[in-house]
């Protein structure tokens, strides 16, 4: 092979060497994880009235990506940097309210991707701040709950929680964002369980 044809050769597979391996992955993604949880074992079976369908909420759009947002003031947005979350905060923050749900009250609590032809309550809402205050140096979660019942009535709440954080790095402020997340999921199934 001569050296034109070589060097074209070599040329035209540069493009792919992008489709491989992509971006560098993070030394570490983070994770939620439920406070309480229902014990092994523990039979529940889906009783008339008794069934509740936990659906992602909906989020802002600085809280609908996989990064942990610094709510700098009032009208800016950064992102923590080696801050990353496994997959979307709405749907990490949809689990962990599952599971607390599940375990803090009656209800047979069925996760929408298994099985969608629920006729019982349905529990969603908005996910309106997921990240970090670095003025008062918080994780904070704020929910925006609704409960929708087979009668179509809905019923909203909003909870809230502020969590101090020891230092502005990722694994900190995900650890408070865990803490302030359990508290507004123990404030929600309470509320939802009744």
């Amino acid at each position: 092979m001569n050296c034109p044809k070589l060097l074209l050769a070599l040329l035209a597979t540069l493009p792919l060497a992008g489709c491989f391996g992509g971006a560098k992955a993070p030394p570490e993604l983070l994770t939620l994880t439920a406070a309480q949880s229902r014990a092994p074992g523990e039979v529940r079976a889906a009783r008339q009235g008794h069934v509740i369908t936990v659906t992602p909420p909906a989020s802002s759009q600085d809280v609908a990506v996989n990064r942990i947002p610094v709510y700098v003031n009032a009208t800016t947005v950064q992102y923590l940097t080696n801050g990353q979350w496994v997959t979307k905060p709405s749907e990490l923050f949809r689990q962990l309210l599952s599971e607390t749900l599940a375990a803090r009250s009656e209800w047979t609590v069925i996760d929408p991707a298994v099985y969608t032809q629920v006729q019982g309550m349905v529990l969603g809402g908005q996910l309106i701040r997921f990240g970090y205050d670095p003025g008062r140096g918080e994780a904070v979660v704020v929910f925006e709950a609704s409960l929708a019942r087979p009668d179509t009535s809905v019923t909203t709440n909003r909870f809230e929680a502020h969590v101090p954080v020891a230092a502005p790095e990722a694994n900190a402020v995900a650890a408070g964002l865990n803490q302030a997340a359990n508290q507004v999921a123990t404030q929600v199934a309470d509320w939802a369980g009744r």
